[in-house]
């Protein structure tokens, strides 16, 4: 889920700063789509770092009818709609939480229906993957899937609804309060998690669009990745990569990846370390509105993680002093390791997770400055929101309500 723009052709004209939220692709078919089949005969339970348990099972999604849909959202009202992108609009729905059948607002559990654009040329394949990866994957860090709808050549996808809508909603469309620092923590920690379960997988599964706005929160902030859409199955055990046309969003994506189209499963490492630097100075991954010099984040802040005296001056100002700066350079010093240009270089996700969870066991400790150093970032907070809602034009599919 979350961004699902309109892609743009490689072979094209590139656009010199495009905006982060847009995805893209080379021209082609590509030739190697999932093997659903060869997923659903794995029925292995793997644990995971931390407790985390997930596991590989025989999908179990209800066939939703056209009517049902259109009956639980109000036939697809506008008022409904959480998010759009390419693959088409994403609505707010309610369902009796045993039956699945179509309920009133309010009453049973809201859903969101994702339903594809007639006119969208990645709407089936995507729609496709999603079916073929959700519906047989189980894991406290990924969205749930609850059952699909293929009728009257639309296609439809029903999810869980998550309260709190995407990580970058909260770190570039700011509310009342920026997220505080165990809670950034939390979410990169419950990323992190789901996308070590996919890559230890029977069959590794390689995410191929890791990003902020694929990262969906419920209500206590636990952090679940969407939009499998472009997610492929891992190499063969004597192979290193597969060879695949090139998808992906603009800033997260590896570099070998875009080079080359050959897709390793730590090119998803890559995007993870774009996100992780988002995190830490809450500035988006491509910015055009930034000055020229900025407007890609990772040359601009890579230089500045060496160091705790220079991490301080792009840590997000939203923070101010209310987080231990020992816990975040651990994190600091993990992103150039995760955007190393060889992909062999780069950490496994479990490799990750033990440098972000012994970053957790450090806890801030507030002192006399923090109310004055709330203040002032409340007033950064005002005077920047407008740029950055400005320069971002994202649709997750749960937005908070």
């Amino acid at each position: 889920m979350g961004n699902c723009l309109d892609k743009i052709s490689l072979r094209g004209t590139k656009p010199s700063v495009p905006n982060s939220a847009e995805r893209w692709s080379s021209s082609g078919r590509d030739k190697d789509n999932v093997n659903g089949k060869e997923v659903a005969e794995q029925k292995v339970t793997r644990e995971h770092a931390y407790g985390s348990t997930g596991k590989i099972v025989t999908p179990n999604l209800k066939v939703f009818t056209l009517d049902e849909l259109k009956s639980a959202t109000r036939n697809f009202r506008p008022d409904t709609v959480l998010g759009e992108g390419g693959f088409g609009r994403v609505f707010k729905g309610w369902i009796d939480d045993k039956t699945y059948k179509p309920s009133r607002v309010g009453v049973g559990i809201p859903v969101a229906v994702k339903k594809s654009n007639p006119d969208s040329l990645q709407g089936m394949e995507e729609w496709e993957s999603e079916v073929q990866f959700l519906g047989k994957f189980s894991h406290p860090n990924l969205v749930k899937l609850l059952g699909y709808c293929s009728e009257e050549n639309q296609f439809l996808l029903v999810y869980e609804y998550m309260q709190k809508g995407s990580l970058e909603n909260h770190l570039f469309r700011r509310g009342p309060e920026p997220l505080a620092w165990d809670i950034r923590l939390k979410i990169a920690i419950g990323a992190a998690r789901g996308l070590a379960f996919l890559h230890n997988s029977e069959k590794s599964v390689i995410y191929r669009d890791f990003k902020s706005s694929n990262i969906l929160l419920d209500g206590a902030y636990n952090a679940k990745l969407s939009d499998f859409g472009l997610a492929k199955l891992g190499p063969a055990s004597d192979k290193s990569h597969v060879t695949t046309r090139v998808m992906g969003t603009y800033g997260y994506a590896a570099p070998e990846y875009i080079a080359t189209g050959h897709l390793y499963v730590k090119s998803d490492v890559y995007g993870f370390g774009v996100v992780l630097l988002e995190v830490l100075t809450g500035l988006a991954a491509l910015d055009p509105n930034r000055p020229s010099g900025e407007q890609n984040l990772v040359d601009y802040c890579k230089p500045s993680l060496s160091t705790k005296r220079k991490l301080k001056k792009i840590m997000d100002p939203g923070l101010g002093e209310r987080y231990p700066i020992a816990a975040a350079f651990q994190v600091a010093q993990l992103i150039p390791k995760c955007l190393e240009s060889d992909p062999k270089r780069r950490p496994s996700m479990e490799e990750v997770l033990e440098v972000l969870d012994k970053a957790n066991q450090i806890k801030y400790k507030p002192n006399s400055k923090t109310k004055s150093n709330k203040k002032a970032s409340v007033v950064h907070q005002t005077q920047t929101q407008s740029q950055t809602e400005r320069s971002h034009s994202t649709s997750t599919y749960a937005l908070p309500s």
